[in-house]
């Protein structure tokens, strides 16, 4: 692959992650009417089969998604990749769902966002080099999303802990679909993940939540969006982002969901952006931007600098 092909990849790559967060953002109040019908087990088997459905199709009419390189494709990497991801992210909705009935919802977005700095901490595990830009990019971003998310005095309560967790999982399933993004069909990926999501989830929704027919059929709205946009779409376009993106960038723009979930609020249900808000949206803007930055750029300005000093 050219540099230029490459160049043209990661635009498609940063987009699609964009498109992901713009979605999952304003897929906040989709979730909580949800909620208001049937439980969080019962919600999640839903969203992921009916993600897997809606998916399944999409195989076989992009069959040009798969890997360029035949010999990088192999079996066992969708078998494992699908069955890794999906059980991830099962423990990641699991608790993320479940605790969005009993905390705040502002907070509970701080603190699921908090993906953004687990990432790096798991991809300088890997062995894999941050670059100086792409950590302050870190940092402005999560006081960005404490300004957006996090209003007047907040006290630690245990859903919080358990959010941290949920977020941790986040970070890992990043971690995990980046690694099987380009060696497997990433919508075949996408749909296995959800298959075991949802077989997963399918035992506690039977044993704790016993569903009626008619509860789910009141939350059909709700579901179908979070089902066919939000799992469907937006975690399929998340892997496709991942083809050439670096976790780290990924989390980050990711992490904008934040904003977006603010943005729709207020254009989907009349709510007013304060000072606070404005300011963390342009925080986390800036963060986005700074780590998207080329690094020879910021090192060649640092050259010039010090020269002009």
């Amino acid at each position: 692959m050219t540099k230029y092909e490459l160049g043209k990849l990661r635009i498609y790559c940063n987009l699609a992650l964009i498109a992901t967060a713009i979605i999952s953002g304003l897929s906040f109040v989709a979730q909580k009417l949800g909620m208001h019908y049937i439980g969080p087990f019962t919600f999640n088997t839903l969203r992921c089969f009916i993600g897997c459905i809606c998916l399944f199709p999409s195989i076989f009419l992009f069959k040009n998604l798969e890997p360029r390189k035949p010999e990088t494709y192999k079996r066992k990497h969708l078998i494992k990749g699908g069955l890794l991801a999906g059980f991830i992210i099962f423990i990641a909705f699991t608790i993320n769902q479940y605790c969005m009935i009993y905390a705040q919802a502002g907070k509970a977005g701080f603190i699921t966002s908090l993906y953004i700095l687990f990432v790096p901490v798991i991809a300088v595990f890997m062995k894999q080099k941050l670059h100086s830009h792409v950590k302050l990019s870190i940092v402005i971003a999560i006081l960005g999303l404490y300004l957006l998310c996090v209003e007047g005095t907040t006290h630690f309560e245990i859903w919080d802990l358990f959010l941290l967790i949920s977020a941790f999982f986040f970070a890992l399933h990043i971690m995990t679909v980046n690694q099987y993004a380009n060696r497997v069909h990433i919508i075949k990926l996408s749909c296995l993940q959800f298959l075991v999501a949802g077989l997963l989830s399918l035992p506690f929704t039977l044993f704790f939540e016993h569903p009626e027919i008619v509860s789910i059929l009141a939350a059909w709205k709700p579901v179908l969006f979070i089902g066919i946009i939000v799992t469907g779409l937006a975690y399929t376009l998340q892997i496709f982002g991942h083809k050439a993106t670096k976790p780290v960038i990924a989390a980050l723009i990711l992490s904008s969901e934040a904003v977006f979930a603010v943005i729709g609020g207020m254009l989907l249900l009349g709510e007013t952006l304060s000072l606070r808000e404005i300011l963390g949206c342009l925080v986390m803007f800036g963060a986005i931007v700074l780590s998207q930055t080329p690094h020879k750029i910021i090192n060649s300005n640092k050259k010039t600098g010090s020269k002009i000093s």
